[in-house]
């Protein structure tokens, strides 16, 4: 929990750590959040009862909530880690109302003094915190410079008119296209752990963190796709999709959104990845989508920005990843 020097004695806010009983409270802060911040994307429900539910973090001692006089949250912070990791992440935000006033200083204090502690009790002397910040919110994006935090990474969010011609990409014989299904998800979890251990920030998906990202209200089955070798019935390579009933209201047009996107190392350079993202797309128009959209490290060596731009996507908007130390 805060210690009082951490919080600003005149903001008139209780500070406490975030319960099942705040669940409505808390959505309701993050929509008003979003009136002023215009993300693309805006946490669900279903999410932040995983950030309670998750058993990597601990909700007493890793959220924190700040509450006015009549019990309305107003603000928040939480960190995550991952067991052994020395990475954490750290989320907050406080209620348009309520800013200038030194209260997301105060939480990003609270959320440093948190992170160095589980480090320290874990016995990792190399931690250090990341956040990641729209580059259309410059508040958010002071808080963490002032901080000292630096930017360490850019990333991009794109997007494809479907009305567009969708690529034909020929599939060698040996390859099939499949839809997600529960016989294959853990296979999948699996390509995706393997295709992504050499990419930049990124870190195994357990069992657990896995069977949220298949079930999540805004998962599609249908469109998340593995393209399976015959020959040994393994998954080569997979593609993640997920459609947000918001998209319209919050980016202009409906989307179909590929979430993750991978080729395991031993058929890289076989046409996978395109092959998967053309099926997508079909299958995102044919149920009514005008976009297809994902986002993208922009410096990501394997080629992946030059891949979706051959593929039609374009840039719609930025974000950053900040990191900071905990030494």
């Amino acid at each position: 929990m805060p210690t009082p020097e951490l919080i600003p004695a005149d903001q008139q806010l209780s500070w406490r750590a975030i319960t099942d009983a705040d669940l409505d409270g808390w959505e309701a802060l993050l929509r008003r959040m979003a009136v002023e911040d215009k993300p693309d994307w805006i946490e669900q429900r279903a999410d932040l009862e995983e950030v309670l539910a998750a058993k990597k973090n601990n909700p007493v001692l890793d959220t924190i909530l700040g509450v006015d006089g009549e019990g309305t949250p107003r603000s928040f912070g939480r960190i995550s880690a991952n067991a052994g990791s020395n990475m954490v992440h750290v989320f907050g935000g406080v209620d348009p109302a309520w800013r200038r006033r030194g209260i997301g200083t105060a939480i990003h204090e609270w959320q440093v003094a948190r992170a160095r502690k589980r480090q320290a009790d874990a016995g990792i002397p190399d931690g250090f915190i990341r956040a990641y910040v729209e580059e259309s919110n410059p508040g958010h994006r002071a808080l963490l410079e002032s901080s000292g935090a630096t930017v360490v990474r850019w990333f991009t969010e794109m997007t494809r008119d479907l009305a567009e011609d969708i690529p034909e990409v020929d599939l060698d014989p040996e390859f099939e296209i499949v839809a997600f299904s529960d016989d294959i998800s853990e296979s999948m979890r699996l390509a995706h752990n393997e295709a992504f251990q050499d990419h930049w920030g990124s870190e195994p998906r357990d069992e657990e963190s896995w069977r949220f990202t298949v079930t999540h209200p805004e998962f599609r089955p249908d469109w998340s796709l593995a393209v399976i070798d015959k020959s040994s019935g393994e998954v080569a390579a997979y593609e993640i999709s997920s459609y947000d009933p918001e998209s319209k209201e919050l980016v202009g047009f409906i989307e179909g959104y590929t979430e993750l996107l991978g080729v395991r190392r031993a058929w890289r350079g076989r046409r996978l990845a395109p092959a998967l993202l053309a099926e997508a797309m079909r299958r995102f128009k044919a149920d009514g989508m005008e976009h297809a959209g994902l986002g993208v490290d922009t410096e990501n060596p394997s080629g992946a920005l030059g891949l979706y731009e051959r593929m039609g996507y374009t840039p719609t908007r930025r974000s950053m990843a900040f990191e900071k130390v905990l030494s």
